[in-house]
């Protein structure tokens, strides 16, 4: 952020009119700003990270529930490409899962949409104090966490999948065929089947029954 300027905030939600509440909100404060609004993930990826974007953006807040891309998966590619832009999770969901996968995307904070009328601009500030925000079931969540691998004595192993491949299973379990797929993301029939292939062996999932339960415990899909 550029010292005496309000902090540029990238709004993304698949929702308009959630988007509108969101902007009056943050836009009121005379430290914050909205400067990009996005509609799904992938969009606010080229927002956040295209080369020369002016307004840059300082804060990405992003809607864990949205089409094409998450907002895990968005905020994973947003850390990799722009690591100096603040990541915020928004969701509907008190979901321990969720907030797990957020905070290894690079997310700082993760804001319950329910009360985010309450706790958005405390978790912007934060964000941009470099402090993490949460809310008080997220720590209990983490301090439960903490304790159970510490009994089992073996952290929790990170997502096997490439960046690509939980692309695709996000796809499949929202119920796109396989020439769906390959017209979505400009490959081959057959290089989508491959993909299918290696994710159900490196998962040791047999169906797309087994792959979309796979694809709601990570956060990928809403159950």
């Amino acid at each position: 952020m550029t010292p005496g300027h309000p902090t540029r905030i990238l709004l993304a939600d698949d929702h308009a009119l959630v988007r509108h509440g969101l902007r009056m909100i943050l836009d009121a404060e005379p430290d914050l700003t909205v400067v990009a609004e996005a509609g799904d993930g992938a969009e606010a990826v080229e927002l956040a990270t295209r080369s020369g974007a002016d307004p840059g953006v300082d804060l990405a807040i992003l809607d864990i529930a949205m089409p094409r891309m998450t907002g895990i998966q968005a905020a994973r590619e947003i850390s990799r490409r722009a690591p100096g832009i603040r990541l915020l999770m928004l969701s509907m969901y008190d979901n321990e899962q969720y907030l797990f996968e957020s905070l290894k995307a690079g997310a700082c904070g993760y804001v319950l949409k329910s009360v985010a009328d309450r706790d958005l601009l405390e978790a912007c500030r934060a964000a941009m104090r470099g402090e993490p925000f949460l809310y008080p079931g997220a720590v209990t969540a983490l301090i439960r966490d903490y304790l159970l691998r510490h009994r089992q004595g073996e952290p929790a192993p990170d997502t096997v999948l490439t960046p690509r491949e939980e692309e695709i299973v996000k796809l499949i379990a929202e119920g796109h065929s396989s020439k769906q797929i390959a017209d979505m993301l400009v490959i081959s029939v057959k290089t989508v089947e491959r993909h299918r292939a290696n994710i159900l062996a490196k998962l040791g999932l047999r169906d797309r029954l087994e792959l979309t339960r796979h694809a709601i415990r990570a956060g990928l899909i809403e159950p």
